[in-house]
Order: structure tokens, then C-alpha cells, then sequence
């Protein structure tokens, strides 16, 4: 039987183009991303989840957003001793760089994307999420083929359109390959057609109650917010426990197969972010 990786992904800020393009935080970008994890390990991955989800008594989904800020369904963290809700945090945090997975995903600065893009194509622009879904495929689909397995894609469920969208994408870098401009992509060392659709296996949803799911949300945002901010502490954290991929890769090859900070150039200028 052919080994495989499984890529969950899940999505962060808005997909809309100009939408809030001066805002600060999830505004500021659009992402695609989550884990890695090699098929083998996810029995183990979700008896680590159900035994963190059991001792803090929950039975719904962990929800970055909400356990960031203490609302909805984890408003109880904000009722908790200054001590208790460390070791909440600790204990997740412990979950998250244990677990055998590898962080990925593409984030897009938003402000960046429309500066490049906006007044040559106006409306005909592509998606925020057909450039990230694409680049979070493909390097995923190195990494795999590297090492000697095919890949599964997993997306969270949205809506009928949304989800139909990242099929058509997964159907045609099978058939068609890489979409971006060859000049300019050639430094991304683009895999080839027939290589992406040998190891592009399969592409499907889930729901939100997917552990694994739930975990490559947990993992999305520390990523997204170290394209602004390298010291943040969810980030470093991954980093320093060496649970995203780039921890893996040489500097040159971090490039092509690394985490993508897309249209970041302005942000580099100011001496911002990755």
C-alpha cells in the first residue's frame, strides 16, 4: 500500500480582496495552512487531543480564535486563576509541540497583494485563495514526493462555492500543473505536471469537529502572525521546537519549499516580518 501524508488545512482573514486593507491583525492578511502528518501517526496525534480535551473537560471544538480571546465557548479561560489559565495554555502548548506534525501554509499580506496586483488586473485578479491553496498544495506535494509518499488534502467545509473552488484548483494543478508565470515562478524550482499528479492523491472536506482539523487551525495562526512578527510567542514556540518546516529545510531550500510569506515586500522594506 502506498504511504501517504495528510495535509489539513485550514483558512484565516478574509478572502475578500479589499477588504479592510488598512486594518491591523487577521485583517492584514489571508492565509491557507495547517499540518502535515504522515498517516501512521494520526491515531496516536488523536488520543493526544482526546486526552488534553478530557482533562480540561471539553467536548466541543478547540477554536483558535476563541481560546486566543477567551469568548464564546472558552470565556471560562477568562474566569480562571492567573495560575490555572497558565498551565490551560502550557497544556495546549504541550499538545501542539509533541504531537509528530510539521506546520505549512502561504500567507498572503493583503496591503502587499493589492499594491502588486490591483492596478494592473483590477477585478481580474485571482482569488486570495486559489494563490495560497496552490502554494500550500505544491509545496506540500515536494515534501511528499521527497519522501517517497503521496499526499491527501483535507480542507475545513465552507460554503458549497468556496468548497467547489478548492476542488477545481486541486483538479487542475493534476492536470494542468503549476498556474503562476514560468519567468517569474522559476525561483520556486515549480514541481512538474506529472509530478503533482502522481503525488496529489485526493482532496476532501471536513467539519470543524475533526481533531486534526482543529489542530492545523491551532498551528495557521502562530504562522500567520510571524509574517509580522517573529518574536510573537506562539510562533517562536513552534519554531524553537522545531514544528514547522522550515526548521527542516536548508535557507535555499526554504524558498521553494518553506512556509510562502507572499507580497511581503512592503513589509520587508519597513523593516517588518519575514
Amino acid at each position: 500500500m502506498t504511504p501517504t501524508y495528510h495535509l489539513y488545512i485550514d483558512d484565516s482573514g478574509s478572502r475578500d480582496l479589499d477588504r479592510d486593507l488598512d486594518a491591523q491583525n487577521g485583517s492584514r492578511w489571508f492565509a491557507l495552512g495547517g499540518i502535515l502528518v504522515a498517516e501512521e501517526d494520526e491515531a496516536g496525534i488523536r488520543a493526544a487531543y482526546a486526552e488534553f480535551c478530557s482533562k480540561w473537560e471539553i467536548d466541543y471544538p478547540l477554536h483558535s480564535y476563541e481560546i486566543r480571546n477567551k469568548v464564546n465557548r472558552f470565556s471560562w479561560i477568562a474566569n480562571l486563576r492567573s495560575r490555572d489559565q497558565a498551565e490551560f495554555y502550557n497544556s495546549l502548548g504541550d499538545l501542539l509541540v509533541n504531537i509528530p506534525v510539521l506546520g505549512i501554509a502561504c500567507v498572503i499580506d493583503r496591503l502587499g497583494y493589492n499594491t502588486k496586483y490591483r492596478a494592473k488586473y483590477g477585478t481580474r485578479r485571482w482569488a486570495l485563495c486559489k494563490t495560497a491553496f496552490n502554494i500550500v498544495a505544491e509545496r506540500s506535494a515536494k515534501y511528499s514526493f521527497e519522501n517517497d509518499r503521496r499526499l491527501k488534502i483535507y480542507y475545513e467545509r465552507c460554503s458549497p462555492k468556496t468548497d467547489q473552488a478548492i476542488l477545481n484548483y486541486f483538479k487542475e494543478m493534476k492536470e494542468i500543473g503549476m498556474p503562476f508565470n514560468a519567468d517569474t515562478s522559476a525561483k520556486y524550482k515549480p514541481f512538474g505536471r506529472s509530478e503533482l499528479d502522481y503525488t496529489l492523491w485526493d482532496c476532501k472536506k471536513k467539519s470543524k469537529s475533526s481533531p486534526m482539523v482543529q489542530i492545523a487551525d491551532l498551528y495557521l495562526f502562530p504562522m500567520c502572525v510571524g509574517g509580522y512578527d517573529v518574536s510573537h510567542r506562539a510562533y517562536s514556540t513552534l519554531m524553537s521546537n522545531n514544528k514547522i518546516i522550515d526548521c527542516h529545510l536548508s535557507e535555499e531550500d526554504q524558498l521553494a519549499r518553506g512556509v510562502k510569506y507572499s507580497c511581503f515586500e512592503l513589509r520587508r522594506e519597513k523593516g517588518e516580518g519575514n
